[in-house]
């Protein structure tokens, strides 16, 4: 089947002048569509011409220079009000005099449509050879409540209002290509009498006609492909998944997904919640499998400590790789590593270290402090999601104690949905002892609080921007390594968790109910740490934007 491309493009533009000939994301617009004709020459090599119909020097040369046929358009058929049909018609007449053939069909690409992705034009075209439709034209399906104008009466164009997803389907043409049977190409016309349309992405419908759709492509085309690979179990607690989310939410308009080992239960099932992309994998041979496939532009390794061989794999298929909290052997080959959880002064390397870098959740920039209280009234005690150590349970019955002495104070408890003793950790009134359950805003929560015990983990610099003094119990030997939840901060730090007798937490509460200068000057050094900018830094890094990172 003989088909040609025809590629229109005239040298004025009203609304964005010259928009042919200039540069989007460093190439000038005309060449995404030349790229994508070439590309579909290139699967069908024996049955593709391409020409770009054109009234203008500066685009022919442009179009040359790729290799590309250039027709020189009529000046009668460049003005503004000349439809495409006598163009198409005229360039298809051009090249079966010059070839010495008759093609079967037809291409209109658009120079208009640079996200459109070749692979959809193939499948199109596919599409059209498989489906004996005269024409195929591309389309994007955007139901909508509409209003019409009928005989000077504004007129709805619905029988019932319903949403979106329930209304029919309502196929919008893109321009980004046209594909037809060579007996329909006319001056007067280029679509057959059985016609259908080929549906494609958003994404892809973009046809630039105005400096806002100039905008919009740009920011598609500088899409990145990232893949955060992350895990939340119970031994290891949900801190991963939640930077990840945190990250993630802040990357509007990037290509996301999230790849987790199998035995990370709890941490798929908040992805899942989440509705970003994700995919599990049994092992690291699967992962290089799934890289090969997806060839993403950024991977994000939030798994603790790499080994030399699993980053010399990675590093075969992603193009740019950023790790947390990794002193791996690996940390070497990434090209950046984060570690805000440790203090360790200015960047070293590769690495970047301290609080500056610690990704805050956007909750905590929006709440405010409350005002210091010298009495205590609330006291919160939070482990994160998981608390693998289940310094819960511990608490719980500290607070029990310290209620006979302290019959005033309420104790809250903020339980994170993967906490497994949770049968037994229940409301008590008589103890003025309240649970809440998988908080979704826990800013809110913090800042009512006078007093809290938390794990030395993330909960820490949350805890900071809220201005509430601490007592600190550390999950594990590697939370313990973690220094910013010290005395310099504004914390009292009790070492791991497990080694530490009730007494001494008993008594460290106690004392810093009955010492509030103590907790006001713990709050003023919580709240002269700055975490707004952590977030901005961190993607900054991420998408490897250094100019703005500090």
């Amino acid at each position: 089947m003989k088909t040609l491309i025809v590629i229109p493009a005239r040298g004025g533009s009203k609304r964005i002048p010259r928009k042919n000939v200039r540069i989007m994301c460093g190439k000038p617009l005309i060449v995404y569509s030349i790229e994508n004709a070439r590309a579909l020459k290139q699967v069908f090599p024996d049955c593709i011409d391409v020409a770009v119909s054109t009234d203008d020097e500066e685009l022919g040369s442009i179009v040359r220079k790729r290799g590309v046929e250039v027709i020189d358009r009529p000046a009668q058929l460049a003005g503004d009000n000349v439809t495409l049909d006598p163009v198409i018609c005229h360039a298809v007449s051009y090249m079966e005099e010059k070839k010495g053939i008759t093609y079967d069909t037809v291409i209109t690409m658009q120079a208009t449509s640079p996200t459109l992705k070749k692979e959809t034009i193939e499948k199109a075209v596919r599409y059209f050879e498989e489906s004996g439709f005269d024409t195929v034209i591309s389309a994007m399906n955007k139901p909508h409540l509409s209003w019409g104008l009928k005989d000077g009466v504004i007129t709805k164009n619905y029988e019932k209002r319903l949403n979106s997803q329930q209304l029919p389907a309502n196929y919008i043409e893109t321009g980004g290509f046209l594909i037809t049977k060579r007996s329909c190409v006319t001056q007067e016309g280029r679509i057959g009498e059985k016609v259908s349309v080929f549906e494609i992405p958003e994404d892809e419908a973009v046809d630039i006609d105005t400096y806002s759709d100039w905008v919009l492509c740009e920011n598609i085309l500088r899409r990145k492909k990232i893949v955060f690979k992350t895990m939340g179990r119970m031994q290891v607690g949900m801190g991963h998944i939640y930077r990840c989310l945190t990250l993630a939410y802040k990357l509007t308009g990037h290509d996301i997904t999230f790849i987790l080992d199998k035995d990370s239960d709890i941490g798929i099932e908040r992805i899942e919640a989440s509705n970003f992309p994700i995919m599990v994998v049994e092992d690291d041979r699967e992962l290089e499998k799934v890289l090969k496939d997806m060839r993403p532009d950024i991977l994000v390794n939030d798994i603790l400590d790499t080994s030399l061989e699993y980053m010399i794999m990675v590093n075969k298929y992603a193009k740019r790789i950023i790790n947390f909290e990794d002193v791996g052997k690996g940390a070497k080959y990434a090209d950046a590593v984060i570690n805000a959880l440790y203090e360790k002064g200015d960047k070293l390397h590769n690495e970047y270290y301290g609080s500056k870098y610690f990704c805050i959740r956007d909750e905590f920039l929006e709440e405010e402090p409350k005002e210091f209280s010298e009495e205590v009234k609330n006291i919160l005690i939070i482990f994160g999601g998981a608390d693998p150590s289940n310094l819960t349970a511990r608490m719980y019955d500290i607070c029990k104690v310290l209620h006979e002495k302290h019959p005033a104070i309420d104790f809250h408890f903020l339980i994170g949905f993967a906490y497994p003793d949770k049968d037994r950790i229940k409301d008590d009134p008589d103890n003025n002892i309240y649970i809440h359950r998988d908080v979704r805003r826990v800013s809110s929560y913090m800042n009512r609080m006078d007093l809290a015990v938390t794990s030395q983990g993330r909960t820490v610099y949350e805890l900071a921007s809220m201005g509430v003094p601490s007592v600190v119990l550390a999950q594990n030997e590697r939370e313990a390594e973690h220094v910013f939840a010290g005395i310099q901060n504004g914390f009292i730090n009790l070492g791991l968790g497990k080694n530490t007798d009730a007494l001494t937490i008993i008594q460290t509460i106690r004392w810093l109910i009955q010492t509030p200068k103590v907790r006001e000057e713990m709050r003023k050094l919580q709240l002269s740490k700055d975490f707004s900018k952590g977030q901005e830094r961190v993607i900054h890094l991420i998408l490897n934007d250094l100019d703005d990172e500090d």
